[in-house]
């Protein structure tokens, strides 16, 4: 009988797997061990998906020690889902087939967090198999296999659609920058946690800034870095290579961004970039903040671009000026409860979390086969617009946020900040309408209907809205 350990953060089912390759045989030769509650997760194309997870009531635990030879509580300490519980299986404990082995499945991401691929080349090493495939749960501050300079890609999106059969990691060989900025990661996670943060909170706020950078990049004429670095994950050309430029944006986004994203959390950690933010802000005679604040541009500085500052800066609603936001309001209410007045900056909003890889490709494979569906207005309006829209309406929605908070003060000073914030609101939803007509005009919409679904911004009394 073989022994075959387990590799530390592995799934469950990837074991299974490599116990079955010990054998020479189909991972689904070894199922029958088991007695299965449901189907074998997969993509909505039909393909297998590869971070599918098993979960093992105690007798299946029990005959899976004993394919692989090692101790229940040796895998309980490597595999994170090894010990999870679901009601299902505990009702088949009492059933009829009491005693056997019984299993779930589950992908791998609603049990114990982010799936990603491992390095085969340290899989190799470890396991003394070459070719070997594990899968792991990885937090996705820790992609980078430093040893053999490869980003581990999310083992949860269908990468086959774009040309990516098989692909489980990127080359960051011409990309020493992506390695060298996971080595200054292990820094910042340790001032995080001297900050009283989890790395994952910091991180978490840190990729969705850069993230939502990545989306607007496409129109920033004097970005050079992220293309170059985009093309050398995609073997030398993205024109040349599987999948176009928009598959390849999905799948290389994080590796190419994690530089700024280290960078990003590393200034957000920095009491003095905070003091920054409170100047801006006009201290204790509050002000709008502006397009040429010290923060912003000393924040496109520290990720190599002097000239980024200005253009973060009016990108209202944004996960960045949620932040600033945030940092503003507890330096002018000290002692309030940050969950109580929603202003934790190190919590990241439900609509400004990033798509994941995942997401974005089951995007790009719905428009490739339905182009005339609900998704042409991607298409037919240039993402510069379409992000300005959305950065607008959400700048207003910010302003009317501000207005619920709007609570003690003298009569005069209630005023004036209610109606400086419900001014500032207008003049966004003033301007996100004209985007969005100017976008529906050239997007081939009729121009009665334009009129009968908004009123034209000229014609309207004032900042009403009919």
């Amino acid at each position: 009988m073989f022994r075959v350990a387990p590799l530390a953060g592995e799934t469950t089912w990837s074991l299974i797997s490599r116990v079955a390759a010990c054998y020479a045989l189909d991972p689904a030769a070894v199922l029958g061990y088991w007695q299965w509650g449901n189907h074998r997760p997969r993509h909505e194309g039909g393909g297998l998906r590869a971070d599918a997870e098993a979960l093992l009531d105690a007798a299946g635990r029990q005959v899976l020690a004993g394919l692989c030879g090692v101790g229940e509580e040796d895998l309980a300490r490597a595999l994170p889902a090894f010990r999870s519980e679901d009601p299902r299986l505990a009702a088949s404990n009492a059933g009829p087939e009491a005693g056997s082995g019984q299993g779930l499945w589950r992908s791998g991401g609603t049990v114990a967090g982010p799936v990603a691929f491992g390095c085969g080349l340290c899989a190799a090493r470890r396991t003394g198999t070459a070719g070997v495939r594990v899968v792991r749960y990885v937090p996705r501050w820790d992609r980078v296999c430093v040893r053999h300079g490869r980003w581990l890609l999310d083992a949860d999106a269908d990468l086959s659609a774009g040309g990516g059969e098989g692909l489980e990691f990127l080359d960051l060989r011409e990309l020493p920058e992506v390695v060298a900025a996971r080595r200054r990661w292990a820094g910042v996670a340790r001032r995080a946690v001297r900050a009283g943060l989890g790395a994952g909170q910091v991180f978490g706020v840190a990729h969705a800034v850069v993230a939502r950078w990545w989306e607007q990049a496409l129109h920033w004429e004097r970005e050079e870095i992220w293309p170059r670095r985009l093309h050398q994950v995609a073997g030398g050309s993205v024109s040349e290579a599987a999948g176009g430029l928009g598959w390849w944006r999905a799948v290389g986004r994080d590796a190419v961004v994690f530089p700024e994203v280290v960078s990003v959390a590393e200034a957000l950690l920095d009491p003095s970039m905070s003091e920054l933010v409170w100047l801006d802000s006009g201290g204790e005679r509050p002000r709008l903040l502006s397009a040429d604040g010290a923060f912003c541009r000393r924040l496109g500085e520290r990720v190599g671009r002097p000239w980024l500052g200005p253009v973060v800066a009016v990108d209202y609603g944004g996960p960045l000026t949620g932040w600033m936001g945030a940092v503003i309001r507890r330096r002018r209410r000290p002692g309030m409860d940050p969950d109580q007045l929603g202003d934790d900056p190190w919590r990241v909003r439900q609509e400004s979390q990033p798509a994941t890889i995942a997401a974005q490709l089951r995007v790009l494979a719905k428009e490739k086969k339905a182009p005339g569906s609900g998704t042409m207005w991607r298409s037919a309006v240039p993402a510069e617009q379409r992000a300005l829209i959305t950065s607008l309406i959400q700048g207003a929605e910010e302003q009317l946020i501000q207005l619920r908070r709007v609570q003690t003060g003298s009569s005069a000073e209630v005023a004036r900040r209610l109606l400086r914030n419900l001014s500032h609101g207008a003049d966004l939803l003033d301007q996100a309408l004209q985007q969005a007509t100017s976008a529906a005009l050239n997007a081939g919409v009729p121009a009665q209907d334009v009129a009968q679904w908004a009123s034209p911004p000229g014609k309207r009394q004032g900042r009403g809205l009919h």
